[in-house]
Formats: structure tokens, sequence, C-alpha cells
């Protein structure tokens, strides 16, 4: 389960660059409705609607089915893009539920440059260099639904040393 902070558009294609194994990444329902790019990313995601049960039910399956193809699993945890102002948002337990539940470990993965290089607001950032730090996994064999949260917190503080030291 590749984990990561996701602060630009870059994040994507950064990812794509970062990881050397295939992986698929699960994201929001509601970014196929933007034209040309909602095209691509109902093509290589598994789509969640956040404020279906049954479509969050229905990821399991799918991240399943997808890890039998060996292909590793990628989730922007925050969920979106957080105000520019926020350094590291709140982390969904989705990732780490299903990290959990299919036995696979959790590689936090720190986006340092991408909010300077490409953020959100129009016509901002610049040109320059784009680090990330993949970190050491985080083991998962061990642990049951009951550690979600422990680590989802563990994994965030990871990233957000990362980002606090760049």
């Amino acid at each position: 389960m590749l984990v990561a902070n996701h602060t630009s558009m870059l994040d994507i294609m950064l990812m794509l660059y970062v990881s050397k194994n295939p992986f698929v990444f699960v994201g929001k329902q509601e970014l196929v409705k933007i034209p040309v790019f909602g095209f691509f990313y109902k093509r290589v995601c598994i789509l969640v609607d956040r404020d279906n049960p049954k479509s969050r039910t229905a990821v399991y399956r799918r991240v399943q089915h997808r890890l039998k193809q060996n292909l590793s699993i990628c989730i922007f945890p925050e969920g979106g893009v957080p105000d520019e102002t926020v350094l590291l948002d709140h982390f969904k337990d989705g990732a780490f539920r299903m990290a959990i539940t299919h036995n696979i470990p959790v590689v936090p993965i720190s986006f340092l440059d991408s909010k300077k290089r490409f953020s959100w607001t129009f016509l901002s950032g610049g040109p320059g260099k784009l680090r990330v730090t993949v970190n050491p996994f985080f083991e998962t064999s061990i642990l049951g639904t009951e550690d979600t949260s422990t680590l989802r917190e563990e994994v965030k503080e990871v990233i957000l040393t990362d980002l606090n030291s760049a």
C-alpha cells in the first residue's frame, strides 16, 4: 500500500515516476467529471464514492482482485488536496484498514516540493527540484483492524516529520 501526502496535481505523475512496481490508484468518483482527465482516470483507477457505503465496501473486493494480479495499491489518505496553509491534513482510515485486511505493508511516501512547484493556486509555483522521500514500510501481518488508527497516525507522523524537516 503506497500512501503519500497530496498537495498538487503533480502528485499523481510523481507517484508514477517514483514507484518501480506497477500499481493502481484508489480515487474519488467525482473526479471522473473533469473533462479529458476524467476519461483516463476512470480507466486506470479503482473508484470510490465516499458517501456510499456500498461503494466503499466494493473497493475492498476490487483491491483484492488487483493484489492477486501482483499490482500495488496507491491511496492519498488525505482524501483530497488540502488548503494551501495546511501542511498535512487529517488521514482517512481506508488505506490502513485495507492494508491490514489484505495483509500488505504500508509504504509512506513524502512529496516535499509539490506544493511549491505547482499548487492549486492560479499562477503559483515555479521551476525547481521535486524531492521525494520513500520511507521504510510498516508491516501489517501482526496487526488487526483495531490497530487501524494507530497505524494511520504512525504513518502520518513519518510523512509530517519529513515535511517539517524539508
